[in-house]
């Protein structure tokens, strides 16, 4: 559980209430569309096109998992 709060640390910031955990949800959805964003602009350039789709499609999951994590959190699964 340490690891997952050293690699994702803001989804384990403490939500009260569902207002904050959306808006958690809506800034990491944020982060997401402005890396998408710049990896679109990016993705035109041929020679690292190919290395720039893999890391697009790791910022998702990224912000996926911190989404599901911030969600488990405020639902008190995890510990």
């Amino acid at each position: 559980m340490d690891m997952l709060k050293k690699i994702w640390p803001y989804s384990f910031v403490s939500k009260n209430d569902v207002a904050a955990l959306i808006i958690n949800i809506v800034i990491q959805l944020v982060i997401g569309i402005v890396a998408g964003v710049l990896i679109g602009i990016l993705d035109g350039i041929p020679i690292i096109g190919f290395i720039i789709k893999i890391v697009g499609g790791l910022v998702d999951l990224y912000v996926l998992v911190g989404m599901v994590l911030s969600v488990l959190d405020y639902m008190k699964v995890l510990k």
